[in-house]
Formats: C-alpha cells, structure tokens, sequence
C-alpha cells in the first residue's frame, strides 16, 4: 500500500481542512451548545459534493470511494465529530444501502438528492431490545397482497439523522417471515419521511454529538409500496452487515480525525500556557503524552487507511475494519482523555475544543459495532469462533 496521497486525494485533504477550520470551527461550539442541526454547514457540505464522494457520477456523485470519504471525514472530526457523523451516517447508511443493493429505479429516485445533500437518509438497525444482536429484531412487516403494500410496526432507536428538517428517508430493517424453525427472516424496507404512521420523536439528551440528530423512531401500522423492498426479501440482515462492515471503516477515519485533533489542540495549548515561567510544553511529562497522542493516531490513520484500500481494491477487508474501529476508537478515547488532562480546568470548559472531543470520544467505542464485537469478528475471523 502507498501511503501517499494522490494530487487528486491531497487535493480534496486541503478543502475540507480549510473548510473545517474556516466554516465549522468559528460556528460549531454555538450550535453545540445549543443541541442544534448546523443546516447551513450541511447545506455548504452539499454543495462542496462530500455527501457523494463515493457514488459515480451518474448518480450524481462526485466518482470517488471510502478512500476519499474518509479523508474528509477525518479532516471534519478534528475540529467537530457532529459535523463528520452526519455526513458519515448520511453517507455509509442513508444512502449506501440504496447504491448496493437498490434497484436501477430506487437508485435514480433516491440517489441524486442524496449525494446532493439535498436530503439525508438514516438507517434504522437498532430497537430497544436489539443492538449488537440484530438478528434479535422485533419490527415487522407483512406484504397486503390487496394492495400491494408493506405494513410495518415497530419501533428503532438511537437513529442518526432520522429527524432533520432535510431527512428524506430511513431504510428499516423488519422480519417479513420465519423459517421452519423460527428463525426470522429480515428484510430491508425504505420508509419515505411523513408516511402516514411514522413518528419521529423529539431528539435525545446526549453525553455527546449534540449537533448532530439522533431520534427514536416508530412505526404503527406504516404502508408503503411493495417495491420499496431494498434488495432480495430475507436478505436485510446479511445486507447490512455487510453496510456496517463498510462503515466502520468510515468511523475509524472519523475516530483517527478526533484522536489529531485532540493532539492540534494539545500542541496549541501547549505552547501558550506559561507556568513556572515557561510554556507548559517545555516539560518532558507534557512532551512525552503529547508524542504518545501522535503516534497513536498515526498508527490509526495506518489502520484506516489500510482496510479502506482493501474495499477499494475488491479484497477482504473484514478484519482490516474491524480492527481499524477497534483501534482508532480506543485512540479517540485515549487521546481524548489526555488532552483533557493537558489543559487541566480549562479542558473541563466547553468554550475550548478539547471538551466537546471528550464528550464525543466515548461514543466511537459503541456505535456501528461495540469493542467488544470488534474483538468477537477479530478473533472469528481468526478461526477461534466458538
């Protein structure tokens, strides 16, 4: 693998820098704060093309893959992780389901606003009694032949940019029938926003993110065309598992993104706080955690880096993901933690970086796969599954 960037790649690395440092930096401490939808940042992400890096032009894209979306996702995180999740869920779950599994009509109806940022899609995995273990799913969905309709009823929570103003659809994953012997067969089904029967709840109270949208949605008695079905009936969990494969990829850049800017904040502080008489960066305690910060988000770029050239190239990347995700988000929370510790009382006041960083970290290590089943895949991908 080389790890250098093409003009093309360095390129793209340089617009999204300045437009995370020149757009969102001035603005999103603001809208943290106030547990509010940065829109017109997401409406300027659109129009700079980064919701459709990694679609082909036809679709509307800009013709790119993993490779470049999670460079620009790890550029966004290291001034804000609201920002970077919203184009990542928009990306990796709002409309990659619909590019590898949809039909040719699905893609040109859903596509094109999509990679536009015209609208945001979600994808609704978890229920409240169904996270790691999906296959535990409860909502349902049965086909009215007299209508040539799906019926959906059920609830999912913790649903990333399901509730936006600019949300266009959740693609929802439902048991359509049982095998002969129990065992659920789950589909994926795409729900346009304001179906008749969808609610959407008012936003979560988060630790952290709290600029991006995250709700609980619910679904009674829910109707919608019978071509709405995403892919092949019975195939939804194996569907999506491959999409969190993919996506985890998309969170470890972002992880790798929060994990250096927890170190830019860090060398910055460094060398304008004075005590004793002299910046705090000249002693070789703040020295030595500030190196350990840089080289373990060094490494995680590596890891990245690595699984998304994998995708990129056609070959098996599921380990390389799992350990990428694994990896950056224990850097994220490590880093996150000694920034914290660094800038000592002011690391514990939102007005500087560092504590937002903190409180966003902590998450990496649950959504799209916890730590704990990144090491189930790891070690079953190492022949040891049990």
């Amino acid at each position: 693998m080389d790890h250098h960037l093409s003009p093309e790649l360095e390129e793209l690395r340089r617009t999204v820098e300045e437009f995370a440092h020149d757009v969102v930096a001035p603005k999103i401490g603001d809208f943290y704060e106030r547990h509010e939808f940065p829109y017109e940042i997401v409406r300027e992400m659109g129009r700079m093309g980064l919701f459709g890096l990694p679609f082909p032009e036809e679709y509307g894209g800009m013709g790119g893959d993993y490779l470049a979306l999670g460079i620009a996702l790890e550029e966004l995180a290291r001034v804000d992780s609201s920002v970077a999740i919203t184009l990542e869920a928009g990306v990796s779950l709002g409309a990659m389901p619909i590019y590898r599994f949809g039909t040719e009509a699905q893609k040109q109806e859903w596509l094109p606003r999509l990679c536009s940022g015209e609208i945001l899609g979600a994808f609704g995995l978890t229920e409240p009694d169904a996270g790691s273990d999906a296959g535990g799913t409860r909502t349902t969905a049965r086909l009215d032949t007299s209508t040539n309709e799906w019926v959906i009823n059920g609830t999912k929570c913790f649903i990333t940019n399901s509730g936006t103003e600019i949300t266009g659809l959740v693609t929802v994953t439902a048991v359509t029938d049982r095998t002969e012997d129990g065992r659920p067969k789950i589909s994926s089904i795409i729900i346009p926003s304001g179906t008749p029967g969808f609610t959407v709840a008012a936003p979560y109270s988060k630790v952290g993110w709290n600029a991006s949208d995250t709700r609980e949605l619910s679904f009674a008695d829910v109707r919608v065309p019978a071509e709405n079905l995403l892919g092949e009936e019975g195939r939804g969990y194996a569907q999506f598992l491959r999409i969190l494969d993919e996506g985890r990829i998309a969170i470890a850049a972002l992880a790798t993104g929060l994990a250096q800017g927890c170190v830019d904040e860090s060398v910055k502080y460094a060398k304008e706080r004075h005590a004793f008489g002299r910046p705090i960066g000249a002693n070789q305690a703040v020295q030595f955690k500030i190196a350990d910060m840089e080289m373990k988000a060094h490494t995680a770029r590596l890891a990245w880096r690595d699984a998304a050239s994998r995708l990129v190239s056609g070959e098996p990347f599921k380990k390389e993901a799992a350990l990428a995700k694994l990896h950056s988000s224990t850097v994220a929370v490590d880093n996150a933690r000694d920034a914290t510790q660094i800038h000592g009382g002011y690391g514990f006041m939102n007005e500087y970086p560092v504590a937002r960083m903190w409180r966003d970290s902590k998450i990496l290590e649950i959504g799209e796969g916890t730590s704990e089943v990144q090491r189930m895949l790891i070690a079953r991908e190492l022949g040891l599954a049990g």
